[in-house]
């Protein structure tokens, strides 16, 4: 829970109130409340190593905390670790993380740079690199650098001490990565820098070394990491339970409508703008006393993404959309056409629906066809013997909620 062990006055309540939502940990909250009462633009910092490609709304977290302080008049710097992605992030990782090269790490920042801007104000965020700083380090600066902590302090941090006591290696550059990223804070002069919880070490070097500098350390505020699609992990590419921010509007529609009714209230709380702590209490207890269906809760905060990361009227076209597959209300041409390409002489159903990634495999869509939950422009199949042929082109639906519109082709 956010750090309140301060009374801050009447005039900063409200804002720490709204900057509080959904955060872990506000430290030093104190300092937050007076540094906002003093009336000065803050310097917020959040930063993105581009490890990948493309975001996913887990990285939104931070984005929408960065967002309401921008409502608020303050200064966010959105800072793409191009440098410090070529070190690899060891926070949370169990072995060294292989660094990414200088023309990976430029290739993803170029769509960072992109992406970023569908949730923050442009006009109000200061992109940066923090390759502007250290590629003018010299060898000695480094070195002096790395002389403001121990091997001891480091090991202090719990990802190191585990893989120190179970004797899995770790590099020497890997310790160089909270010290860059410390160091981040003072060539940008932060006052405040966001970050997941599993960042607070980094977080917390960023004020030592502000200090050391004759700087005023800067507020950590952290934030949880998401739960994925899952309910469970983290969200994750590489578990691939996540939503991307590029994806097509239908697909964050219905991907959002397949999560658990619990992990529903957890994505408000950290993604929602529309949706008050006030109002999620009232649906909540809605839901609870079976006044209110949970999947219009859900089907609302979809809307909400799907408006964001688009527009309103791509939103309202892929709920169209997800009513009419799922539901059989309304026009199933909204969906997206999908070409799937097929062998010539065609395919047996179950075949088709892993062909065209409705089932991991083939005996998964059996057992499916044995549930009778499978459907064909709506209507079950029962016949697993039937074949698909190229021209083809209709609704393939596996359960309530996994659908596709497709086109079959001929392969090759």
């Amino acid at each position: 829970m956010p750090d309140h062990n301060s009374q801050p006055t009447s005039a900063t309540a409200g804002v720490l109130e709204g900057l509080a939502r959904g955060a872990d940990e506000i430290l030093k909250v104190e300092e937050l409340a007076a540094r906002l009462a003093s009336g000065r633009p803050l310097r917020v910092k959040a930063g993105f190593d581009p490890t990948a490609p493309d975001l996913h709304i887990g990285h939104t977290v931070l984005l929408n905390k960065m967002r309401q302080f921008q409502d608020l008049g303050h200064t966010v710097i959105f800072l793409i670790g191009d440098f410090t992605g070529m070190i690899g992030d060891p926070s949370g990782k169990n072995a060294t993380r292989k660094p990414l090269t200088r023309d990976e790490v430029q290739a993803n920042a170029r769509t960072y740079a992109d992406q970023v801007f569908k949730v923050l104000d442009r006009d109000r965020t200061e992109l940066r690199f923090n390759s502007e700083w250290f590629d003018k380090m010299t060898a000695a600066d480094m070195v002096r650098l790395a002389g403001q902590h121990t091997v001891a302090r480091m090991l202090e941090r719990d990802d190191f001490a585990k893989r120190h006591a179970t004797q899995q290696p770790i590099a020497i550059h890997e310790f160089l990565y909270p010290l860059v990223q410390g160091y981040d804070s003072v060539a940008l002069r932060a006052d405040v820098e966001l970050g997941g919880t599993d960042q607070k070490f980094n977080l917390l070097m960023g004020r030592g070394l502000q200090e050391h500098h004759g700087q005023k350390p800067q507020v950590v505020l952290t934030m949880p990491l998401l739960e994925g699609l899952d309910g469970v992990n983290k969200m994750s590419k590489s578990l691939g339970n996540y939503i991307g921010i590029d994806e097509p509007a239908i697909d964050i529609v219905n991907k959002t409508m397949k999560i658990g009714d619990d992990l529903m209230w957890r994505w408000i709380e950290l993604l929602s703008f529309e949706i008050g702590l006030d109002e999620a209490d009232r649906l909540r207890a809605d839901v609870s006393g079976g006044t209110l269906n949970p999947r219009d809760v859900k089907l609302r905060l979809a809307r909400e993404l799907a408006a964001r990361f688009h527009d309103a009227a791509a939103a309202e076209t892929a709920v169209a959309g997800w009513h009419a597959a799922v539901r059989g209300e309304g026009d199933t041409s909204l969906l997206p056409l999908q070409e799937v390409a097929i062998p010539g002489e065609g395919l047996r159903v179950a075949a088709l629906l892993t062909a065209a990634g409705l089932t991991p495999s083939n005996s998964e869509a059996n057992r499916k066809l044995r549930e009778r939950a499978v459907r064909v422009d709506g209507t079950v199949v029962e016949d697993g013997q039937q074949l698909f042929e190229p021209g083809f082109e209709g609704v393939l639906q596996v359960g309530k909620r996994n659908f596709a519109r497709v086109r079959l082709v001929a392969d090759g």
